[in-house]
């Protein structure tokens, strides 16, 4: 039997659980202090004290660090890279501490999990954000000094799909999805037989999601930066932060909205508006792959929505099965991811820096 500690952590928390092979014997979301947030604005810099909140959790709940078999942690801000588990080593760490281009919280799992493995026992991380499988048109974005980038939710919507396909009695490598993970961020994939061949860029694309804008019409966009009203910064949060919901009704809690949206016309529209863009998005994935969709798959925290989900049903049910599997399972598909390469069922992949 081996034993995975699992380490995530988000903006305000970090989530832990223990797996004993497939089952969660123990999970914990630790929270962190205001004080310690604003006091460390920089994300690497919180790696001392989430370390510590970590160690005293396993500590009070009675596990020790050489309990584990291995450890699983969100995979960060990587150069693009294969679907798959990678072993962390010393340069990945550097890479995420140091060059990584995107300051993102996720980039702290691997380093917090190395400094705690202690080169004892070994690290993986599994599909992080950068898992990068687009087909060579899909980069190419109107103007040869933008290539369009595959960042998205891909830890989740792999997952949700290998679920998915169990339910055909098939593989995840065997079907075509559609795959939309609803969470702060949203993500559209087109999935063609294991393959996540494209995606919008959940940060600069696709549709306006709880508080990032998706796409914008560029030349307004260019307008708005040479105002002089706004510095780069504040674009930049206006764009991601305080953006799509939050820019319209002030909330970026999804329930709010619905709840304002029955007693207020223009709050309805605006809902009505996001479920809107989010199903123009999958029918261009359905046809991506020319309309060959075995299932279109909702995911992530919005999905739990029955109104949200019923608004796009509305306009694409006529497209493929729809299959809502709502929340999350990053915890449990690192541990899987982790328990596998442990098994030897799969090898672990190794990556450097490709600019060495």
């Amino acid at each position: 039997m081996y034993k995975i500690l699992v380490i995530n952590p988000g903006s305000t928390s970090t989530k832990i659980a223990v797996y004993e092979d497939e089952k969660c014997i123990f999970s914990q979301k630790v929270e962190h202090s205001v004080q310690d947030l604003d006091s460390h604005p920089n994300f690497m810099d919180q790696l001392q004290f989430r370390r510590k909140n970590i160690v005293e959790c396993l500590e009070n709940s009675g596990f020790q660090r050489s309990d584990f078999s291995a450890i699983a942690a969100r995979g960060g801000i990587l150069p693009p890279l294969e679907s798959g588990t990678y072993l962390v080593t010393e340069k990945m760490v550097h890479y995420l501490k140091h060059l990584s281009p995107v300051k993102h919280v996720s980039n702290l799992a691997a380093v917090i999990a190395y400094e705690l493995a202690d080169g004892k026992i070994p690290v993986y991380i599994t599909d992080p954000v950068s898992v990068d499988e687009m087909v060579p048109q899909a980069r190419l974005s109107g103007i040869p000094e933008i290539e369009r980038k595959s960042l998205l939710h891909a830890l989740n919507i792999k997952a949700v799909c290998r679920k998915v396909a169990s339910e055909f009695n098939k593989t995840y490598g065997e079907l075509n999805f559609v795959a939309v993970h609803l969470g702060g961020g949203i993500s559209v994939a087109a999935i063609e037989k294991g393959k996540i061949i494209d995606v919008n860029n959940a940060n600069d694309e696709g549709p306006f999601s709880p508080e990032r804008t998706g796409e914008l019409p560029v030349g307004d966009v260019v307008r708005m930066c040479f105002s002089g009203k706004y510095t780069k910064d504040e674009l930049k949060k206006k764009f991601i932060g305080k953006g799509g919901l939050v820019a319209y009704l002030g909330t970026n809690d999804l329930r709010e909205a619905l709840s304002i949206a029955k007693v207020d016309k223009k709050a309805d529209l605006i809902v009505q508006a996001m479920a809107y863009q989010i199903a123009k998005e999958i029918g261009g994935m359905c046809a991506i792959l020319r309309g060959k969709v075995d299932a279109i798959v909702l995911t992530g925290g919005m999905s739990h929505s029955n109104d949200l989900v019923d608004r796009i049903r509305g306009y694409i049910y006529r497209f493929a099965p729809i299959f809502v599997v709502p929340g999350e399972f990053e915890m449990e598909a690192l541990a899987l991811g982790t328990l596998r390469v442990l098994r030897g069922q799969d090898i672990p992949k190794s990556w450097g820096d490709p600019n060495e």
